[in-house]
């Protein structure tokens, strides 16, 4: 009986040194390495949104994505409406008379050809140890109106202020102004002033034009300097518009509502070509919707008009148009940021870790001296310090710098671990290669952006081959 309980119990014991188990409790020590994983990665988020917090900063004060709606041909106007009321005397008589309203509206003309060129040029702006991507743009405006006929606007049009007409011009940050020439209209100067008068243009500038001519067709030529950062946006406001936008950043990503119809992108820099009709937009080349109304003023009149005909007009002139619905351009765009490498580099981290635990496992397999567990979690631990090294490193240094110290770092430690722990050469110089190549390949994967799913997926596919190969032999003990 005793002897059945005694054996009983030595059956009942766990073997730690079989396979079984060490491969089990390897296996659970590569999950816990997610932890400091996770910590990494957590660190790597915090940095991220500091960076970009800095770049809003210095977006800020340097200036934001640039927005360019330009030009615009103002005219103001004054419509009366006649009306007829029926008022009752004192007497209990009744009496038609006729009022007269009149209010002020503004109408506004798009150009018929409008040509825009812009020169990109790219900088840095540093600010502690980050570096923002930024832009000054140089910019040529050069458009044609036709004779604006304001009476196609309104039926009820009693003077055109000629003299009141102005061009204006939108800019989405104009902080961000370094210098404007002074608008020529028909080869004469005209002063700009601050402001787009244009509830439907947020920010901008405007000229009043001197000596405004109705007749024949106008030109329009104005240059300026601005500064911006991540993208350039212009909108179509010609019939036909043409735009041309060269930089020598060699990574544009353009967007918008329309692609260029042409570019050239080259080591060197980038040219694009847009060539737009009005048609692909919703607004029209001219309106006259009021973004704000005069008050009202009747006075008494001979004749009267149409009621609806009233009616159907202030419907018309508080509409809205969003001239911001439609616009293209490019942005300034940086293929693999810092930040997004690293997390990218931890997300191959548990795969770095389970690929270095196997390797010693295999060994296992053919030596007869075994890692102790306490062995296990220190080189999983040296592996995850890889990624807080690269980390710290790249905010001073170029990446690539980083990435060899880092990966050279890692790979001393855990090489000399090895040594000593296995006293194999061979074994260590197998750790070695192993290591090196890991890294290699995860350099490589980094520099990838189309193809780093793909190729990572062929990775894992190698691995399992590699794994299923070397434990071909393996058997079921009895």
């Amino acid at each position: 009986m005793g002897n059945e309980i005694k054996q009983t119990t030595k059956e009942s014991r766990i073997d730690w040194n079989s396979l079984t188990v060490r491969s089990i409790v390897v296996g659970v020590l590569a999950l816990i390495m997610l932890i400091p994983l996770g910590m990494v990665g957590g660190i790597v988020n915090d940095r991220s949104y500091l960076y970009q917090s800095v770049l809003n900063d210095i977006a800020g004060t340097w200036g934001g994505e640039q927005v360019l709606l330009a030009p615009v041909l103002v005219i103001p106007y004054t419509d009366k409406i006649l009306k007829q009321e029926t008022v009752t005397e004192k007497s209990g008589k009744t009496q038609t008379i006729d009022k007269i309203f009149y209010s002020k509206h503004s109408a506004k003309f798009l150009p018929e050809k409008l040509s825009l060129d812009i020169d990109l040029g790219e900088q840095f702006r540093k600010r502690g140890i980050y570096n923002s991507l930024v832009y000054t743009a140089d910019i040529n405006v050069d458009a044609s109106f036709a004779a604006p006929d304001v009476s196609v606007l309104s039926e009820n049009i009693d003077k055109i202020h000629w003299d009141k007409a102005y061009v204006t011009i939108g800019l989405s940050d104009t902080r961000a102004i370094n210098n404007v020439s002074s608008l020529n209209w028909d080869g004469a100067e005209q002063t700009l002033a601050p402001g787009t008068d244009l509830t439907a243009l947020h920010q901008g500038y405007h000229a009043v034009i001197d000596d405004f001519s109705p007749e024949g067709s106008h030109s329009l030529k104005v240059s300026m300097n601005i500064n911006g950062s991540s993208s350039f946006m212009f909108a179509p406001f010609g019939e036909t518009t043409k735009v041309k936008i060269k930089s020598s950043w060699p990574h544009p990503s353009f967007l918008g509502s329309v692609l260029p119809a042409e570019h050239t992108i080259t080591d060197d820099g980038f040219i694009a070509h847009w060539e737009i009709p009005h048609l692909a937009r919703n607004y029209p080349q001219k309106w006259s919707h009021d973004d704000a109304h005069a008050p009202m003023q009747w006075e008494p009149a001979i004749d009267a008009v149409n009621t609806r005909v009233m009616r159907q007009k202030m419907i018309t002139s508080t509409g809205r148009l969003n001239l911001y619905e439609f616009t293209a351009g490019v942005r300034m765009f940086e293929p693999v940021s810092l930040y997004s490498q690293i997390t990218r580099a931890v997300k191959y981290g548990i795969l770095f870790i389970g690929l270095t635990f196997l390797t010693f496992l295999i060994f296992e397999l053919t030596v007869k001296a075994k890692l102790h567990y306490v062995q296990y979690g220190l080189i999983g631990i040296a592996l995850s310090l890889f990624f807080l090294i690269l980390l710290s490193l790249s905010e001073h240094m170029q990446f690539i710098k980083s990435y060899l110290v880092a990966a050279s770092t890692t790979i001393g430690m855990i090489t000399f671990y090895t040594l000593v722990a296995l006293k194999s050469l061979n074994r260590t110089a197998v750790i070695f290669v192993l290591l090196t190549s890991l890294y290699i390949v995860l350099y490589s994967l980094l520099q990838l952006e189309d193809y780093a799913l793909l190729m990572g997926t062929a990775l894992l596919v190698l691995v399992v081959m590699v794994l299923m190969f070397i434990t071909r032999n393996l058997q079921q003990n009895r």
